[in-house]
């Protein structure tokens, strides 16, 4: 334990459905104060309104919906920080941004990422009988060539901050805006896709909860308020 602060613990916030600037400040302030050892490690599991975005390593020619179309749709493009290219975000998606020390960890973004992977491919398993995989060279959940799970993250002196992102309700027409990850020749995919119907939110988020604080070896969880 390091000023009050316990590195086996891990505190939660579930914000409803916020808007990508407003979760990018938050997750700002809490790195910031993580870097500071302010706070614990922290998982924000939210949904954002329609919106893409564009990674360090992405390129603007990957969205190929004309700005007519984007303005008609209310559908902003947001340049971040996190690693990867393009990708799409939109209602029935959840996604959880981890503001965490790696050091406290094993001090290795590869297996840092492999449990972001492992966490979401074990709870697809478990529950509805999908086998998921990762795919050589390419971040993220697969099911057979389509992604189901995105990843992007941001490190800095071991201080991680963006995250995943879940398809779970999600409309893929939104995908159809952009190539998701600057990959041409596979597709997205989702949870409610798969199984036929669509899925209880909450339920999905419990489990996301549940297998995250596993595969992380939280011992305690604490659910907060902003």
């Amino acid at each position: 334990m390091e000023n009050g602060f316990n590195c086996s613990s891990l505190d939660i916030f579930l914000l409803g459905s916020l808007e990508y600037e407003e979760a990018l400040e938050l997750q700002e302030n809490l790195f910031e104060k993580r870097l500071n050892d302010k706070v614990n490690d922290t998982l924000l599991i939210l949904e954002h309104p329609s919106v893409i975005t564009i990674g360090r390593g992405g390129s603007a020619n990957n969205v190929i919906a004309s700005q007519e179309e984007l303005e008609k749709r209310k559908i902003k493009i947001i340049e971040t920080n996190r690693g990867g290219d393009v990708t799409y975000h939109g209602p029935g998606q959840i996604v959880g941004y981890y503001i965490a020390d790696l050091s406290l960890q094993e001090r290795d973004i590869k297996i840092f990422v492999w449990k972001m992977e492992n966490f979401i491919i074990n709870l697809l398993r478990d529950n509805f009988n999908i086998i998921a995989e990762r795919k050589d060279q390419l971040r993220g959940v697969w099911i057979g060539n389509s992604k189901i799970a995105a990843m992007g993250f941001y490190v800095k002196r071991w201080i991680t901050m963006h995250g995943f992102a879940l398809n779970v309700n999600i409309d893929l027409d939104g995908f159809d805006l952009i190539v998701p990850c600057g990959i041409k020749d596979k597709s997205v995919t989702s949870l409610n896709k798969i199984i036929g119907e669509e899925v209880n939110f909450s339920d999905i988020r419990n489990l996301v909860i549940k297998y995250f604080s596993k595969e992380f070896k939280y011992e305690k969880v604490n659910f907060g308020m902003f």
